[in-house]
């Protein structure tokens, strides 16, 4: 009996160090593994986003499996990643993710008691500097517009050429665009730091080159980095 006790100090022992290496980031790192597991799966879709729209869009931002319940405790909150073109005028290839944060009351209504993947396009310079430095409110700081669909951007309204944010989701199969106006972004800087191990904001992660691309990140970038590598924005609005 004696034996197998101290047996067990000895393997509990040598746990210890691997329990306590064990890293704080899991949700972090899962989330965004997700992210390209999304994204993967949308751009797979016949009827997809637009690659006219796509190969304009300075970042995109996923966030997987927002879930209703989330929105019923502690009010409307999903989390996901903003991935950016590098370079001062967003020309270079894309870069590491940055952890966001969406939120707002009108979200919940969107949801419908289903998981649901939302997709956001961020269509000009200034919408993308806005986000990075704080919280904003879609439809007031940044004006947004259910993205349209399909192999080009053909059925695509002024207003929605003109929006800063183009907001996609999916939900049970079915993929569309849809109004966030209400609902508010903002960087997720905790987490953030979990996923890079050190305190970093998203514009020294996205602007400042501060980190490189976690291995959870590489499935987002390297997806987007095949459908869009080249950014085909008149390069006057992008100065």
């Amino acid at each position: 009996m004696r034996k197998l006790l101290a047996l067990g100090m000895v393997l509990a022992l040598a746990a210890a160090p691997i329990l306590a290496a064990r890293p704080d980031n899991d949700k972090e790192t899962d989330r965004l593994d997700n992210a390209g597991v999304v994204m993967e799966e949308i751009m797979n879709i016949p009827d997809d986003i637009p690659q006219d729209l796509l190969d304009k869009a300075e970042c995109v931002i996923v966030f997987p499996s927002v879930l209703k319940a989330a929105f019923i405790v502690g009010g409307s909150y999903g989390r996901g990643a903003m991935v950016c073109r590098s370079g001062e005028h967003f020309t270079g290839p894309w870069g590491a993710p940055s952890m966001m944060a969406l939120e707002g009351g009108s979200l919940g209504f969107q949801l419908g008691g289903q998981a649901t993947d939302f997709v956001l396009l961020v269509m000009n310079p200034r919408g993308a500097t806005s986000i990075l430095s704080s919280k904003v409110k879609l439809g007031a700081d940044m004006s947004a517009a259910a993205g349209p669909k399909g192999r080009d951007a053909t059925a695509a309204t002024d207003a929605t050429l003109r929006a800063e944010i183009l907001s996609y989701s999916r939900a049970r199969g079915l993929f569309a665009g849809i109004s966030l106006e209400g609902s508010t972004l903002r960087p997720d800087n905790d987490a953030n730091e979990k996923l890079y191990g050190k305190k970093l904001t998203a514009t020294e992660i996205i602007r400042r080159g501060a980190a490189p691309i976690p291995p959870s990140g590489q499935k987002l970038v390297s997806l987007l980095e095949k459908k869009s590598p080249k950014n085909h924005s008149d390069p006057e609005s992008l100065k």
